[in-house]
């Protein structure tokens, strides 16, 4: 089993950029949010049945979300929030106040990026497919980023 679960692990590593500024989002644990819309729905001293009257969702709808039967979609989220009358990133943030502003982790490209793009569009679709299934496996390989090695 643990052998399974190492693999895992692996398979879904946290990306290598740091996320600065961003929600508090943690990438090797496991978020429950029928537990937080209990947890808020709760300190709101509201009932399953206040939240059906307020979202139309059903009582034992939020009974199955609350318990961990049931992921809801987005949609439904906004649904919950509207109902608790809080913003929807509060569904997701666990630290305290209002979280920063996430920055820009897609920047302008320099000149390196840009060089490589004018080429790629000079490419034909066969050398373009042939280049993304290079790049592809060469971002699979795992190898450090940085200086070419033999």
């Amino acid at each position: 089993m643990r052998g399974e679960v190492d693999r895992w692990e692996r398979r879904h590593k946290a990306p290598d950029f740091p996320l600065e500024n961003s929600f508090n989002f943690c990438y090797n644990h496991y978020m429950n949010i029928g537990q937080k819309l209990h947890n808020l729905r709760t300190a709101k001293g509201l009932s399953q049945g206040d939240i059906e009257k307020r979202t139309g969702l059903l009582r034992c709808y939020t009974s199955r979300v609350e318990h961990g039967h049931t992921v809801p979609n987005l949609d439904t989220l906004q649904k919950y929030a509207g109902a608790l009358e809080i913003e929807l990133y509060q569904l997701f943030y666990e630290g305290e106040g209002k979280p920063k502003p996430a920055s820009n982790v897609l920047t302008e490209p320099g000149t390196q990026e840009r060089g490589l793009l004018d080429a790629f569009r000079k490419l034909g679709k066969r050398e373009r497919g042939i280049l993304v299934g290079i790049a592809g496996k060469l971002a699979k390989s795992g190898r450090p980023k940085g200086r070419a090695t033999r």
